[in-house]
């Protein structure tokens, strides 16, 4: 078998779960406050081919995990996102803060699947002496890129930019004008992420929101969630 192989299969499982319970979540949420727009689009489904994007699943993952493979022979770093849920905010029974709980819905799904993964080491450590040891290595790599996936995907999304979930929040509870004002950055809002998070440490080295970003999900964000799940 080839040497990253099993590496990649746990980074790929890792990642589609995140993305794809991610995305069902807001549709699940949106269901329950009145609104069956994702349900009659068929976007109701924990079946991650219904909410794959080219860009977001496929090429930057992809990139993603030949750049480290081929350089670290290991996975440290994850990220991508889906296709967006179909949300008709005039179907909801509350539209403003049915939006808020609907954007919401997809990161705290990340934060519990998050505590999920580390609860799963509990298991997994009452079992390691029974185990082959390759596959507790496995079994303990999976749990440290879920936690780190769903870290990253939940608080990426929580930026206060348009059309990410932390955007929508943030047009739910702010006053009527600024909120408008907020909504219309929506159209160019995830190129303006992308552009903050990639071109803005090469313009200004001293600023690099996604370093910063990684710092807080692999240093604080995942002690949390351990002391969460009740190591220690």
């Amino acid at each position: 078998m080839i040497d990253w192989l099993p590496e990649l299969a746990v980074a790929i499982l890792a990642t589609v779960l995140a993305i794809t319970l991610h995305e069902a979540a807001h549709g699940y949420a949106s269901l329950a406050l009145g609104d069956d727009t994702a349900a009659r689009a068929g976007r109701l489904s924990l079946n991650p081919l219904r909410h794959v994007d080219r860009v977001g699943t496929i090429i930057l993952p992809g990139l993603l995990l030949a750049f480290q493979l081929l350089t670290l022979g290991r996975v440290e770093f994850m990220f991508g996102w889906a296709k967006p849920v179909p949300v008709d905010l005039r179907r909801l029974r509350n539209p403003r803060y049915g939006m808020v709980l609907v954007a919401a819905a997809g990161p705290a799904m990340n934060m519990f699947l998050a505590w999920c993964a580390a609860m799963l080491a509990h298991p997994l450590d009452a079992l390691a002496d029974t185990l082959p040891a390759d596959l507790t290595e496995l079994g303990v790599r999976f749990i440290v890129l879920s936690i780190l996936a769903n870290l990253l995907l939940g608080l990426f999304n929580l930026m206060p930019v348009p059309p990410l979930d932390g955007g929508r929040i943030m047009v739910g509870l702010l006053p009527r004008r600024p909120a408008m004002a907020l909504a219309r950055l929506e159209p160019a809002g995830l190129v303006l992420v992308l552009l903050a998070l990639f071109l803005l440490p090469r313009l200004i080295p001293s600023v690099d929101p996604m370093a910063w970003l990684i710092q807080a999900v692999s240093g604080p964000g995942f002690r949390l969630i351990l002391q969460l799940a009740g190591h220690g």
